[in-house]
């Protein structure tokens, strides 16, 4: 068992921090209080390729792999969480469809410009009435000829108000529905029949888009079904255990850096005349956090090495799961500890931790609900156990 970073993801680890800390720290504040999406940082990581870190060279991206990636998010994480976002709903599920079932035709084209950061992802599954219950979606394409006519909407999508490529999952045979009867396409926003909506107003990740995107009788090429009709809520599903895998990712950079800054406070911040440090309670919660930290690091590595050694079946997507859903509540209980450490300074915009309090809240319910999570958790482990639960 190896547990060392080889010296490629090493030097890629050192890159990606020095970019996060000279480029994405000094904007982070401001782009959450002018709920802007940091769109110089998104140009500047594809200009030196990180927007395609996990993807094949042939192809545009770097060739880190699931390793590269996942250091690449849990980097940003540790500095901010909106682009961290940004950079996930990007790479992790809207490119990442095109890459675990694009055709070589459909990679070039799209995939390329994608990993070069030429354009920008977003990934269409979530709707009004189909959240957790993704296989619910109403949003409808119907053949004709030699192209799809896509009719509906969808709701909660990162990078929908200025992505160029979006992934759609749409019924395509209301008699099957999510078995065989949901397809996947490729979109591009500039078609006619696509429309922004709207963009929601957040209490955290505000510097993303989050947005409502109205499809009316938008024509899709029948070369832009993305993987094979009625396929799609596979397709998407594999493409929603990778993210949630470097979700997790994100989390852990997240988790360290309010562990750091709770460590920095109780070294420096005085009480009844000695550092908060000799305090017996605080020295236990840190040591709590550290140690779930560790644990989380060793999940995220280990999930991420199963992927670039091919290792992607039933196993992989429980263990994605247990990354995001273990994760998010990671990073939410170091960030709660580092914000009581800073007492009343920490809910004051003067401190990161007020943000992150704010951003992390996110996380246990984007890419699914941790309550999903556990329902996908138990029903594997059911599963080796011969037993089928029941929805």
């Amino acid at each position: 068992m190896d547990f060392t970073f080889s010296p490629e993801h090493q030097a890629l680890r050192r890159l990606v921090r020095e970019f996060a800390e000279t480029e994405v720290a000094p904007l982070a504040a401001e782009i959450d209080r002018q709920h802007r999406v940091p769109r110089e940082t998104l140009r500047k990581l594809g200009e030196i390729g990180l927007l395609g870190v996990c993807f094949p060279q042939e192809y545009g991206g770097m060739g880190a792999g699931e390793t590269g990636y996942c250091i690449l998010m849990e980097e940003l994480g540790r500095i901010c969480t909106s682009t961290a976002t940004c950079v996930g709903a990007h790479i992790g599920i809207g490119a990442m469809a095109i890459h675990l079932d694009g055709n070589p035709e459909q990679k070039r084209k799209y995939l390329t410009p994608l990993a070069r950061g030429e354009k920008i992802a977003a990934f269409g599954l979530t709707e009004s009435n189909a959240g957790s219950d993704a296989a619910n979606i109403r949003t409808r394409a119907v053949r004709e000829g030699d192209s799809w006519i896509l009719d509906g909407g969808k709701v909660f999508i990162t990078n929908g108000g200025f992505a160029d490529i979006v992934t759609v999952m749409a019924v395509t045979d209301p008699a099957l529905g999510a078995r065989g009867g949901v397809t996947a396409f490729i979109v591009e926003t500039n078609w006619p029949g696509f429309k922004v909506a709207r963009e929601e107003d957040k209490m955290g990740i505000r510097g993303t888009s989050t947005a409502e995107l109205v499809f009316e009788e938008l024509r899709v090429p029948h070369e832009n079904v993305l993987g094979k009709v009625g396929e799609g809520f596979i397709t998407f599903m594999k493409s929603l255990d990778m993210g949630r895998l470097t979700l997790g990712a994100a989390c852990l950079g997240g988790a360290q850096a309010a562990l750091e800054a709770a460590i920095y406070w109780a070294r420096t911040r005085k009480q009844f005349g000695v550092e908060l440090a000799h305090k017996q309670s605080v020295q236990w919660a840190i040591a709590n956090i550290a140690t779930e930290i560790e644990a989380l690091r060793s999940l995220v590595y280990r999930v991420a090495w199963m992927v670039d050694t091919g290792q992607t079946g039933q196993e992989f997507s429980q263990l994605a799961a247990m990354c995001k859903m273990y994760g998010s509540e990671v990073a939410s209980r170091a960030i709660d500890l580092a914000l009581q450490i800073h007492g009343g300074l920490g809910i004051t915009r003067d401190y990161p931790i007020e943000r992150a309090f704010r951003d992390a809240r996110i996380a246990e319910i984007f890419e699914g609900t941790n309550e999903v999570q556990r329902i996908v958790i138990a029903t594997n482990i059911f599963r080796e156990y011969g037993v089928r639960i029941r929805p």
